[in-house]
């Protein structure tokens, strides 16, 4: 059983590499991608959305150079290096354990759904690996209280802190499981994990309060609104948790839920946080990429609990599952772009497919600023041009760092190109400009607007359209002590942001 779970693995170790490294190669950037990549080209204490990792990561990378695989690659080798955590640490979890059961983990790991095709570097990348790490050196730190792995655990939690604040549903599974053992060794382990994320938290509060606590604004106030109870969110976790686990891994999970011993806490600290998801997913949307920090300890559970026959034909329905997979990515890479036209998505996988080409068609105007009329478009346009593409307009809650980087003040009297999807635009930008003229580009069937904006009227713009952003995104409670706010002081030096 051994040396076949083992000759499975390093079988399907390179095939998936080249797959993801091909797929990282052949996919244009995406929007999301291309904004975290303009984190990394201006790399600062935080961002807009979320807390820096992904930007310090990116920052480092482009120092080498920003071809997409390259930029791509802590993604591409994540399901293989998670493999190998997960292998390594399975014998010093459970150093009884049969070694034909590490290679099992590593291979379900490896083969899980989403890690078989996901090759985007997001904020949820490094989360990932530090979410997954600080489980593991969690589960081995209670194993016999060594302080040395709760210390390992706290380091790892607090880079998830600074990848993305959920890594507080990880915390609080680490809570309930110590709160399930009763022992006083793990309190004071868990008091040495917390103690290590207090100086992420201690960044991220400096930071936002001199940047309009922008991150607490978004993650908690603004992208919340008009929330409430919802018949379709809850549903939708339960499909995407049945899609990212697997309906026969999910049930088995479930099925051995009740199983008694030292590891019962591996099962605990993925239970915890997917039911803290089903609540919130009463009133919102979870995302598929939410869950993934917490499948590979779903699997590692799975490979230490299940009898070795079950275990083997898990492992077989893993390899039809990806290979599924790979053939359906096959057959639709085969597809020219123009299957798609009739689908409503269409003009953006022209936009992100042909980013080069819509760039080179408007080198003509290189004396204008440029922009487009939300953040996707203006990321994956940047990435491929000489000049940074700002986002004109309102926009909205999400992505917006550009309040950041663009001073419209700046522009005032100025000329600004905004390459927009929609033909109506005209009337709507007129009234910003002294002269509109509007040009057209023809791309696979897709007509692009070229707003030529001559004399912006800055004074107009903020009265117009950064009044409204101030009272829908900046209107800070009062009780936030607050540093400085950029955006305030730079549009509205005679106001303060609050509410």
């Amino acid at each position: 059983m051994s040396s076949s779970a083992k000759r499975l693995f390093l079988a399907l170790l390179p095939l998936t590499l080249a797959f993801r490294l091909w797929l990282g190669w052949a996919l244009p950037v995406t929007g999301d991608e291309a904004y975290f990549v303009d984190w990394g080209r201006h790399p600062d204490w935080g961002f807009y959305d979320h807390p820096p990792m992904v930007g310090w990561w990116l920052a480092a990378q482009l120092l080498l150079g920003d071809a997409p695989v390259w930029l791509r690659l802590s993604s591409i080798l994540q399901p293989a290096l998670l493999a190998g955590a997960v292998a390594w640490m399975l014998p010093r979890l459970a150093p009884t354990a049969d070694p034909a059961r590490a290679w099992w983990a590593a291979l379900l790991v490896l083969l899980a759904p989403v890690n078989v095709w996901n090759v985007a570097v997001t904020t949820d990348t490094p989360l990932i690996y530090f979410s997954v790490l600080a489980a593991l050196a969690w589960l081995r730190a209670t194993r016999d209280d060594h302080r040395g792995w709760y210390l390992a655990a706290g380091l790892m939690l607090a880079g998830a802190v600074l990848s993305k604040y959920f890594a507080a549903l990880l915390g609080f599974a680490f809570l309930v499981h110590a709160l399930s053992l009763r022992r006083r060794q793990v309190f004071l382990g868990l008091a040495i994990a917390y103690a290590c994320t207090l100086p992420a938290l201690a960044l991220m509060a400096w930071w936002n309060a001199g940047h309009c606590w922008v991150n607490v604004m978004f993650n908690f106030i603004n992208r919340h609104e008009g929330a409430g109870l919802n018949a379709v969110t809850l549903p939708l976790y339960l499909v995407s948790l049945l899609y990212v686990v697997t309906p026969p891994a999910l049930w088995l999970w479930w099925k051995t839920r009740a199983v008694k011993g030292q590891m019962s806490g591996l099962w605990l600290i993925a239970a915890v946080p997917f039911a803290l998801f089903a609540v919130m997913a009463l009133a919102k949307t979870i995302g598929l990429h939410w869950l993934l920090g917490f499948v590979p300890l779903v699997l590692l559970w799975l490979a230490l609990r299940l009898p070795e026959t079950t275990l083997a034909k898990l492992g077989s329905f893993f390899i039809g599952f990806a290979a599924l997979h790979v053939a359906i990515v096959a057959a639709i890479a085969a597809l020219p772009m123009e299957t798609w036209k009739s689908n409503k998505l269409y003009d953006g996988i022209v936009l992100t497919f042909e980013a080069e080409a819509l760039v080179e068609r408007l080198r003509p105007f290189a004396d204008y600023a440029w922009a487009s009329d939300g953040y996707s478009n203006a990321a994956t346009l940047s990435f491929r041009s000489p000049q940074r593409f700002m986002v004109f307009g309102e926009g909205s809650y999400h992505a917006r760092q550009d309040d950041f980087a663009t001073d419209w003040r700046m522009h005032d009297g100025g000329n600004i190109l905004i390459l927009t999807k929609r033909r109506d635009a005209a009337s709507e930008y007129a009234r910003f400009f002294h002269e509109v003229e509007l040009k057209t580009i023809e791309l696979r069937g897709v007509s692009f607007t070229v707003v030529l904006g001559r004399g912006f009227d800055y004074a107009r713009y903020r009265d117009e359209v950064l009044a409204r952003v101030r009272s829908r995104y900046y209107a800070l409670p009062a009780w936030l002590p607050q540093r400085a706010c950029g955006f305030c002081e730079r549009y509205f030096p005679d106001s303060a942001c609050t509410r």
